[in-house]
């Protein structure tokens, strides 16, 4: 599926919002477990972009999913990077298109590793960050907990120079 990536603004925050909220308040692909409100994500949208690090919108006609990266751990060239797709855009290459577009940006401001951090529980991320160059890393046993257990983080690594 062909999308237009742009940066977003302040207007995409209820989009990103009915993506994002749902992923947290029912799944274990995050250990999120407090909802984004509208104030809070348009704060981030600016902050990230004051920062040369906006988040990236895919979209058709609709929004499809957002992604975006940040200083992963105050590691001066190391980035993680988070990517939020819609149900309907998983699995038809809109994660891959946000992931290279990602991967570009951090390049070029001089990050030379990419992060990813993956929920045990999310079997297609896991397989996503393999198929795309990613090794793992570590698992974090117990590191997360949502709806009453404990979750494993695998940590996944990309060089990017």
């Amino acid at each position: 599926m062909a999308v237009t990536l742009r940066n977003a603004t302040r207007d995409d925050a209820e989009a990103m919002a009915a993506i994002w909220n749902p992923i947290i308040a029912d799944t274990t692909i995050t250990f999120t477990s407090e909802e984004k409100t509208l104030r809070a994500l348009r704060a981030d949208i600016y902050l990230r972009a004051e920062a040369g690090r906006p988040w990236v919108i895919a979209e058709t006609d609709a929004v499809l999913g957002f992604g975006g990266y940040a200083p992963f751990r105050g590691y001066a060239r190391s980035v993680e990077h988070t990517i939020y797709l819609a149900p309907e855009a998983r699995g038809a290459g809109v994660g891959a298109q946000l992931l290279a577009d990602i991967e570009r940006r951090a390049r070029t401001s001089g990050a030379t590793t990419l992060i990813g951090g993956v929920s045990e529980d999310n079997a297609p991320a896991i397989a996503f960050h393999r198929r795309h160059g990613f090794d793992t890393q570590v698992t974090l046993p117990g590191v997360g907990w949502k709806f009453g257990r404990s979750l494993d983080l695998i940590l996944f690594h990309k060089y990017l120079s």
